[in-house]
């Protein structure tokens, strides 16, 4: 799967050429908004990267702004004076008006101390809305009120299918994701209206980043996503790929959608592949003794 990606890296159709940009959420080379970074500068765009002042100190997004020839803008999504600072300085370096955004970020405090589903803690519940989704809105807001977005403008957010459908593990990320889409059609609908500007979440495969792997029994997700996806798994090239599309002007007319990119996963029910998989457990199980294991919260 992955050689195929490595070759097409480097076919550019200068699909933004002219277009400048902010990426949310590059933390390291396995992140999907780094990826997207690296394809949008490909096809000609310019931009500048942003991340929180924690993130940047763990994570290489000062790596990528050196490759790309750009700079890193600290900010945290959840705070508007730092969105404000933000545009400014990013149209500033950019010498114009913005023409795509990209906001990749999700955290979840009760995902990360395990916390069960119907025992949260409510402060953390509030930081994972803030963080996943509110900052969305945030941003949105601020750009509007700066005029920072050109006609034809086109902001994505990145989702996940557990926004329809529940996914065991998953957690309050599955709500944060729902508000984050609702977000993108109430707003999509004002600055659609307004500044023909277009806002879209793509829902994507299960992705092994930093964030997809603190999900529990993320491993088995992936091989579950893959066997029932009759494409097979996006993988995050692939969804690089997608939202330069989503970017470019082949696009103009696609606002306030969810857009799954998944290989066919959101519409499947049962596969063959999963199928037989699922078959093969249930012949392990039998030649056993003993019987399963009863958790509580299963």
């Amino acid at each position: 799967m992955h050689h195929k990606n490595s070759e097409k890296t480097f076919m550019s159709y200068q699909l933004l050429k002219g277009k400048r940009g902010i990426v949310f959420g590059a933390l390291n080379s396995e992140s999907i908004a780094w990826k997207i970074a690296e394809r949008a500068v490909e096809e000609g765009a310019t931009l500048t990267l942003t991340n929180t002042l924690v993130a940047m100190r763990m994570g290489e997004t000062q790596n990528l702004a050196d490759k790309l020839n750009t700079i890193t803008i600290p900010a945290d999504a959840t705070n508007v004076d730092d969105l404000n600072n933000l545009f400014i300085q990013s149209m500033d370096f950019l010498g114009g008006k913005i023409d795509f955004v990209l906001h990749s970020i999700g955290m979840s405090p009760n995902v990360r101390k395990e916390r069960h589903y119907s025992d949260l803690d409510y402060n953390y519940l509030n930081k994972t809305l803030d963080v996943s989704a509110i900052s969305f809105h945030k941003m949105l807001q601020t750009a509007r009120k700066l005029d920072a977005i050109n006609e034809w403008g086109s902001v994505v957010a990145l989702s996940y299918v557990a926004a329809q459908r529940t996914f065991y593990g998953y957690n309050d990320m599955a709500d944060a994701k729902a508000l984050l889409e609702s977000v993108a059609r109430s707003f999509g609908y004002i600055y659609g209206r307004e500044r023909r500007v277009r806002v879209n979440t793509v829902s994507q495969s299960p992705t092994l980043t930093t964030a997809g792997s603190g999900i529990k029994g993320f491993d088995r997700l992936l091989d579950f996503a893959e066997r029932m996806s009759p494409l097979g798994n996006a993988s995050a090239e692939e969804c690089a790929d997608y939202c330069i599309t989503l970017f470019s002007d082949l696009t103009r007319k696609v606002t306030m959608q969810n857009l799954f990119n998944d290989g066919g996963f959101s519409n499947m029910g049962m596969s063959l592949r999963a199928l037989q998989q699922y078959e093969k457990g249930l012949q392990i199980n039998s030649d056993k003794d003993t019987p399963p294991q009863k958790h509580i919260f299963d």
